[in-house]
Order: C-alpha cells, then structure tokens, then sequence
C-alpha cells in the first residue's frame, strides 16, 4: 500500500491523532516524535488535507477574503491604505 492509497483509507479519527502529534510533538503515549516522525505525520496530514478537505478547511489555510472594488484587504492595509494608521487600544482585564 502506497502513502495515496493509505491516506485514501484513512478515518477523520486518525487524521486528528497525526495533527495532535504534530502540534505537540508527542505521541499519545507521550513519546516524543523524532525529526523523521513528525515530517512523515505532517505530510500524511497535508496530504489527507489535500484528498479529503475543502481548501477553506486545510491546515494553513488563511481567508484573504473576497476583495470588492475599493475595498482593500491584507497587504493592501499594510502599505499604509485606510485603517493603517489606527492605534491599537490596550485593555487589561
């Protein structure tokens, strides 16, 4: 069995054991992963992202949102656009 063919097979319950391994570096167990280890879990949960999920759903995914005209988003607020220039407001609680 090849790693498409286990990813094709594999239930939402193992999926969420990889990515919990890959989080926290540690098997349920409470093992520690090698450097191998979670390489190998990370790329069976990219991978099983990629065949089960929708992209809005996949690790990594950031929402850039849906850009209208004259409306800026992201980047485009950075390079000093409106809403560049608003102070950040500390609250303690």
């Amino acid at each position: 069995m090849n790693l498409v063919e286990m990813i094709e097979n594999m239930s939402p319950q193992v999926h969420s054991a990889l990515k919990k391994a890959v989080e926290i570096g540690k098997w349920p167990n409470g093992e520690k992963l090698s450097r191998e280890q979670r390489e190998l879990c990370m790329e069976a949960v990219l991978t099983y992202d990629q065949v089960h999920l929708a992209e809005t759903e996949r690790v990594g995914y950031i929402d850039r949102g849906i850009k209208e005209e004259g409306e800026m988003c992201g980047d485009d607020l950075n390079k000093g656009g409106a809403g560049a220039e608003t102070p950040m407001k500390w609250i303690d609680k």
